[in-house]
């Protein structure tokens, strides 16, 4: 039996602590290749001491490498779906046309969570807007999740949370070869292909992989539910190892990408008076970045990073075109050690986001520039064997919103080895930002900037979570409650009474979002159980006549069964219950469930994956009309639920 147990719920057990649990809603398929080897799960860049997960007194949720490999057959255009699968974490689509998605933490919007790349903020802004529709799982090592206030480490924009997506490196003496093709019918065709190698000097990375995903008009109204995708990605990297402990990293990626989505005649090549609606965007995203690591035999650490992102975008609608680029950097400079009761990192990072309108006689979209410089420190104290108390400080300066001071505390008490109890809070920041992913193309052009007073919005958080494990006979059975509460003064909000002049400004209350996690799960031999459930209540107390934050399901319920019948067999069931949903005007909408299912078989280098997605096929489209007049530039309906209908998909990968 390999290290680590992977739950079809994604729940990763691992066999040295409870601590390491993390809380996924859909099954994942364990990789059943023979050869393939699993390593400890250590925490590689969200606590900035390369510490092992079960040592940390904030709650660090891990997506491995084999859950990711899986990910790579069942949607391997992109992370949406198996980020989406984590309780808490909602994946919520945005505009119907193009298809962009908000990432959503614990009822937040996407707009509170920090994404990185190894470590780097680099997908912030209008760049973010569909970042993780372009990020594909086969390139990635690890997922490193931190739900609640996370500033301190990593400055503004972590209040809801951060996810850290971790790049794969090369193994000495353990070459990776594969290629997969996926079919869907969705009509979507995908490949994808990663290589490394490495000896004791060098090594390298390579992954290559495209999508071809053509426009679908689920609901035969006119209008596509699903846009029309071109999309390729390329990202190498090159690896030196020194004699002294050290490492040099040096990556580039390439992300091309066309976007088109409207009326189905206008896609198809005819337009008239009738039909013209249409949005396309075309995207190129170019990164630079190289990471340095030194070890030292004192226990201590040393990194320092730094990259650079160059994005440009066009839209072109039946009524305008907008041309925008995004140049975003960072740098980090830190140093950690390791004492007997002292785990202390600290260091200083300088970043930046610099936004140009190119077609400025089209708009009033106003540029943008800012730079923000900051100091941390945090330290893992062992107060006593059982006992750990994080501290944690930032200091940030932006060359616009003037200085935050960002303090974070939390406590880690383990009772026994099944028992495991963290409480942390802390502040955070959100810098206001002209663009974000959940705006429709359409309003880029009719942005005119901020209030005169606009001001930073400010956070403060709280999490609670007590982890139990046990087992009973043959049973291995897992329990996990998590409680969590955040507040947000002064939230920015989108004024659009005037549509020809859009602006953003501070709301007179606070965002408040509360609730908690449960799940439990069981495994006996080959059968795995997960059953989970998560409450969340977020409030906008600005708003009187609508209070309750749109698109966030109160209640949501998940249970999956997973068995192994074979070594080269393995089958899968997922149902989950998504509770009412408000919309923005404070009207509610149907609850519903959502079913799939997996089956997947291995012959030697050869893994076959036959899965479905949505299997009662339960549409909004089904329920209402989500396009309304004028067709011509159309209104769309807010999206509760999805659009697309039942998946199937089937995928091959080959291994040598």
């Amino acid at each position: 039996m390999k290290r680590l147990i992977i739950i079809s719920a994604g729940l990763l057990l691992a066999s040295f602590s409870f601590s390491q649990v993390k809380i996924i809603e859909k099954p994942k398929i364990k990789d059943t290749l023979k050869d393939e080897k699993l390593e400890e799960v250590t925490i590689i860049a969200s606590s900035k001491t390369n510490s092992r997960i079960e040592d940390l007194p904030t709650k660090v949720e891990v997506l491995g490498a084999e859950e990711l490999h899986e990910e790579n057959q069942i949607k391997p255009g992109n992370i949406a779906s198996i980020l989406g699968d984590i309780a808490g974490v909602q994946i919520q689509q945005t505009t119907a046309t193009s298809g962009s998605a908000d990432l959503r933490i614990q009822g937040l919007q996407g707009k509170y969570t920090q994404i990185l790349r190894d470590g780097m903020p680099l997908f912030g802004g209008f760049s973010g807007s569909f970042g993780i529709l372009q990020i594909p799982p086969l390139d990635l090592q690890q997922i490193e999740l931190v739900k609640g206030a996370s500033s301190t480490l990593y400055g503004g924009g972590a209040i809801a949370g951060m996810v850290n997506l971790i790049s794969k490196k090369p193994k000495i003496n353990t070459p990776e070869r594969s290629v997969t093709l996926n079919i869907s019918t969705l009509k979507e065709k995908n490949i994808t292909s990663f290589f490394s190698a490495r000896n004791k000097k060098m090594g390298y990375t390579f992954y290559a992989g495209g999508t071809l995903q053509k426009q679908v008009d689920v609901d035969k109204d006119g209008f596509s539910d699903v846009p029309k995708t071109k999309n390729i990605f390329i990202h190498p990297r090159w690896f030196l190892y020194g004699k002294n402990n050290s490492t040099v990293a040096i990556g580039y990626t390439l992300n091309r990408e066309f976007r088109d989505g409207g009326d189905m005649s206008v896609l198809s090549g005819t337009t008239n008076a009738a039909h013209q609606f249409f949005i396309k965007n075309r995207s190129i995203r170019n990164t630079l970045d190289i990471v340095w690591e030194k070890k030292n035999k004192d226990n201590s650490f040393f990194t320092a990073k730094g990259a650079i992102n160059f994005f440009s975008r066009k839209i072109n609608t039946n009524l305008f075109e907008i041309k925008a680029h995004q140049t975003l950097w960072y740098s980090e400079f830190a140093y950690a050690k390791k004492l007997k009761k002292h785990n202390y990192v600290g260091g200083i990072n300088f970043n930046g986001d610099a936004f140009k309108n190119r077609t400025p006689l089209n708009s009033t979209l106003p540029n943008e520039a800012t730079n923000t410089i900051g100091l941390f420190a945090q330290d893992d104290w062992k107060l006593l064997e059982k006992l750990t108390l994080q501290a944690g400080l930032r200091f940030d300066y932006n060359s616009t919103y003037k200085g935050f001071l960002l303090p974070r505390l939390s406590l880690m008490y383990k009772a026994n080895k099944h028992l495991t109890m963290r409480l942390g809070g802390g502040l955070g920041y959100k810098t206001p930002a002209l663009i974000n992913s959940e705006l429709d193309e359409r309003q880029y052009p009719f942005i005119i900037g901020y209030a005169n007073n606009i001001q930073a919005e400010k956070s403060s958080g709280l999490n609670f979570d007590v982890n139990y494990k046990t087992k009973a006979g043959e049973w291995e059975l897992a329990f996990n409650e998590t409680f969590f509460y955040t507040t947000i003064s002064t939230p920015i909000l989108l004024d659009t009474l005037n549509f020809a002049k859009l602006f953003y400004y501070n709301a007179s209350k606070p965002l408040q979002t509360l609730g908690f996690e449960t799940f439990i799960s069981a495994k006996h031999d080959e059968l795995e159980l997960y059953l989970g459930y998560v409450f969340t209540d977020a409030k906008r107390t600005y708003n009187d006549i609508a209070p309750t934050l749109p698109l966030v399901a109160k209640h949501k319920i998940a249970t999956v069964i997973a068995y192994e019948f074979t070594n080269h067999f393995r089958a899968g069931i997922e149902a989950a219950y998504n509770g009412k949903q408000y919309l923005n005007d404070g009207t509610t909408k149907q609850d519903y469930v959502f079913a799939a299912a997996m089956l997947r078989y291995t012959f030697k280098n050869i893994s076959i994956v036959l899965n479905g997605e949505n299997l009662f096929d339960f549409r909004q489209n089904k329920i209402e009309p989500v396009v309304l007049q004028p067709f011509t530039n159309p209104v769309f309906k807010e999206i509760w639920a999805p659009l697309d209908g039942r998946v199937i998909n089937l995928s091959v990968m080959y291994k040598w």
